[in-house]
Order: structure tokens, then C-alpha cells, then sequence
């Protein structure tokens, strides 16, 4: 950890601490060592549309950025970016990198110097490209990596030497893929060996050196019964892990993987965080009243992001996700730590859909969050919001 880290930890942990006193009482109070990032955001640039992925560099000192919109703004200057672009994290300017994409960017991952991305496209900077593309991450220029997909890619994961792809989608060139695939990062070829499958569509992916976790809207994976919206296969065989078998009641629309368990945001009746052990055990739950769709840890801290304006006193909830008994204010983005503990960060997004993606960067303790936002704290901060 930087001197600069530390510094910054040791004083973010003394204000969540004073916090702490403050709040006491509510949710059973905050935990004193749960140091967050600030809640007003860093300087950065704005979009005209949403931001639909966000993704660090592997250094931390970029963030790229996906979606369906055209320009950027800064300092009330149209940039032309579309559906791509990148930001500097230490300073908030936006770079020239802008590798064009012709629709939508739905996801994005980094490997070393290679950013992928997933989405509606059929072409990314001149190149024709079905939906997924490999691109430089320094000049933005197209690799070779090039393969058909007959659906929809909507998520990405990087590890153990494969790109894994979910989504919606039932081939990959002229092999069976059912919604999942996974493609060697040294070749850019199909994987033959990892072709697992769920019977419905796949929102969320995160990866470790044995697990791949999948969240969607499946009821089977590989075949399997009750095998359904959270579930885990082996990150070299695609095998089902039978070890992990939550079976949660609503729809999985974004995993994480943190030092303290597995985070998935669900929709359903309202909204929920969850935290779960390895093995599938919930350690907490928190409610709020509309869909979490992101999610990202940092220092043991759960950054949960949707289209929520309220966190729900107890895990109850009535009609369309009304807090029952009792709730405080959380517009489109919160924080809980490692207990399930909800913490008084509270940016205050705006909008409906409100949060889209969100990501952590270890290295600047930073933490970026995209969306259809246009404001945050009541200031102007349009579709992205870097905090640190």
C-alpha cells in the first residue's frame, strides 16, 4: 500500500468513526473501521447518454467507459465520443482514446493492454465486428480477435487466461453456445473444453481462479434443476458447482466477489444486496425499493447501485418494493459493510433507472459508477461520477 493510500485510509477511517456516533442507532450503527470513499464525485467528464460499462485499467489510472451515447461534455464542450471512451483517474480529463462503436456497448473488461467490450455493434472503428471486440488500450485500434455471435453478449470477466461471455445467445461462429463461452486471451480463439449452459439469459459475471459466478434470470444451469439465478461452474471445465446453490427468489442482475464472500444485486419485489459465503450462505441482506443493478468492494465495503430512492429498515417490503417498516434515503447509490451494516454514504443520484455499472480501483481507492444520472448531491454530473 502508497504512503498516499494509507494517509488517506487512516483518514477516512477517523471520519467513519466520528460518523459513527453520529448515526448511532440506525441500522445498529455503522461499523467504526468501514472506511468509505468521498461522496462528492471527482472532477470527470459528462455523456448525452447512458453509461452502460465501466472498467479499470489494469494500473488503475484509466477508466473506460461504455454505452449508448454520443458526446462527451467538458466544460460545457461536446467532444465527439461514441459509445467509447476513457478518462484519466488521477486527474479526471478525458483522453483520446475513442474507438468508435455503431451501437450500443453493454460491457467492458481489461487484460493488460487490452480493453474487450460486448454490445449491439456490428462495427468498431471501421472494423466489422459481430458484437464483441478486442481494442488497443492505449490507441483504441481494433485487434484481430474477431468471432460471430448469433444473440446478445452482455457481460464480461477476465481471468486464469480466458475472457468468459455472458448474456443471451445460442452460438458462437458456428459452435453451440448457450448464452455462456469463454475465448483464450493469448489466442483470441473459442474455448472447446468451457461450454456450460443456463436456459435463460445471464446478466452478471465475476471470476476467480476456480469460479465463474453467474447471475441472471436462468432457472437451470447445465441442465440442472433449481440450479437458478446465482449460481457458480468451474472456471476451467464449466462443470456446475453444486457447492454453491443459493437459489435466491428474484432476478440476478450484478455479482461481485470480495475478500468477505459473494455480492449480488437482485430486482424482484423491490430491490436487494445480498452477501453469501462460498458455500451459499447468506451472510446479509439489504432491502431497498427498487432493483440493485450494480455493485462493486472496496475495503470490505459493498458499493450497491439501481434505481432505488429509499434502503428499507428491515429486510420487509410490500407493494412495488415500498418499505414497510420504515426507510431512510439512498437515491441510486449505497454502501454496506462487511456486517450488512447500511453506512450513511449517501451521494444522492437522480433519475428512474438511475445506476447502470459500477467498478472498483484498489489502487486509488476509487470507485466509479455509471448510469442514466444527471445529477448528483443536486449538482450536475451527468451518466458518470468517479469517488474517491
Amino acid at each position: 500500500m502508497s504512503l498516499m493510500r494509507l494517509f488517506r485510509q487512516i483518514v477516512r477511517t477517523a471520519l467513519a468513526a466520528a460518523a459513527a456516533t453520529v448515526v448511532c442507532g440506525l441500522f445498529g450503527g455503522a461499523e467504526a473501521g468501514a472506511a468509505v470513499v468521498e461522496k462528492t464525485p471527482l472532477l470527470s467528464p459528462s455523456f448525452d447518454g447512458t453509461v452502460w460499462a465501466v472498467a479499470y485499467s489494469s494500473d488503475g489510472g484509466t477508466v473506460y467507459v461504455g454505452g449508448s451515447f454520443g458526446k462527451a461534455i467538458v466544460n460545457g464542450k461536446s467532444i465527439t465520443r461514441s459509445r467509447l471512451a476513457a478518462i484519466n483517474t488521477h486527474t479526471g480529463a478525458l483522453l483520446d482514446w475513442a474507438p468508435a462503436a455503431d451501437s450500443t456497448v453493454r460491457a467492458l473488461a481489461v487484460n493488460g493492454n487490452s480493453v474487450y467490450a460486448a454490445g449491439d455493434f456490428t462495427k468498431v472503428a471501421g472494423a466489422k465486428r459481430d458484437s464483441l471486440a478486442e481494442l488497443d488500450a492505449t490507441t483504441g485500434a481494433v485487434n484481430a480477435f474477431n468471432h460471430a455471435v448469433s444473440g446478445s453478449p452482455v457481460t464480461l470477466g477476465v481471468g486464469g487466461g480466458r475472457l468468459y461471455v455472458g448474456g443471451k445467445f445460442t452460438t458462437i461462429d458456428t459452435a453451440k453456445r448457450t448464452n455462456l463461452a469463454a475465448f483464450s486471451l493469448t489466442t483470441g480463439e473459442l474455448d472447446a473444453g468451457w461450454a456450460p449452459t443456463t436456459d435463460d439469459r445471464v446478466e452478471a459475471l465475476a471470476v476467480t481462479s476456480s469460479r465463474v459466478y453467474l447471475g441472471g434470470s436462468f432457472h437451470k444451469t447445465n441442465g440442472v434443476s433449481n440450479a437458478l439465478r446465482l449460481t457458480a461452474v468451474d472456471a476451467e471445465d464449466g462443470k456446475l458447482d453444486k457447492n454453491f446453490m443459493p437459489r435466491p427468489s428474484a432476478i440476478v442482475l450484478a455479482v461481485a466477489v470480495g475478500p468477505d464472500g459473494i455480492y449480488a444485486g437482485m430486482g424482484g419485489q423491490g430491490g436487494r444486496a445480498v452477501a453469501y459465503t462460498p458455500a451459499g450462505k447468506v451472510q446479509w441482506t439489504r432491502v431497498f425499493d427498487g432493483d440493485v443493478q450494480a455493485l462493486t468492494v472496496l475495503d470490505g465495503v459493498a458499493y450497491v447501485g439501481g434505481h432505488y430512492d429509499k434502503a428499507c429498515t428491515t429486510s420487509n417490503n410490500g407493494s412495488q418494493g415500498a418499505c414497510t417498516d420504515g426507510s431512510v434515503s439512498r437515491v441510486k447509490l449505497a454502501a454496506i459493510d462487511a456486517r450488512g451494516k447500511l453506512l450513511d454514504w449517501a451521494p444522492q443520484g437522480n433519475g428512474v433507472a438511475g445506476v447502470r455499472a459500477m467498478a472498483a480501483n484498489p489502487a486509488l481507492d476509487q470507485v466509479v459508477a455509471g448510469g442514466e444520472f444527471t445529477t448528483i448531491g443536486g449538482v450536475t454530473q451527468k451518466r458518470i461520477a468517479l469517488f474517491g
